[in-house]
């Protein structure tokens, strides 16, 4: 059984209450279609369960596969850096498709960040470091694809579909 290596810090991207019951943690990459499809479903999870669980995003770009999912996670870094994260999160999802220097301006123009500030993040490698401890995080934790799941520490083999089912069990209602 696979388990979560890397504590949840402060300086994770999570929703939801710190001392929730029950911790899920997504590795994702903002271009894989199956992260994608799973943005409504968790969702949909979260607004069942309400502040029982605390939600927790990190970045596994799959850039071999996924061209564009470095640079996407920059932007949602960037965005993050100005409270922003969320609203990032779901825009580069939603614009899956259109992912590029374009769609990257309008997002931080739409939060009302600046375009220049996130040039110069680009240039200057700053999410780097960011981006690639959450990869070594995974990698450490047994992610390997996209998107991967953790229930209070323990991998979910199912993906989406055993998520309602290990969230179920932890606050023991199954």
């Amino acid at each position: 059984m696979a388990t979560l290596r890397v504590p949840i810090t402060a300086q994770d991207h999570g929703v939801g209450p710190a001392d929730a019951p029950v911790t899920v943690v997504e590795y994702g990459d903002y271009e894989c279609p199956y992260c994608r499809e799973a943005v409504p479903y968790v969702q949909r999870l979260l607004d069942v369960v309400g502040d029982r669980v605390r939600f927790v995003f990190r970045n596994f770009p799959l850039q071999d596969a996924h061209p564009h999912a470095v640079d996407a996670a920059y932007v949602a870094e960037y965005a993050a850096e100005h409270g922003q994260f969320w609203p990032a999160h779901d825009l580069l999802y939603a614009h899956q498709d259109e992912l590029g220097d374009e769609l990257y301006e309008q997002i931080a123009t739409k939060l009302g960040l600046s375009v220049d500030g996130l040039s110069q993040a680009f240039s200057s490698n700053r999410y780097d470091a960011r981006i690639e401890a959450d990869e070594e995080g995974g990698l450490r934790s047994g992610v390997n694809g996209t998107p991967t799941f953790f229930v209070n520490g323990v991998r979910v083999d199912q993906g989406t579909a055993g998520l309602d089912a290990a969230v179920a069990a932890a606050l023991g209602e199954s």
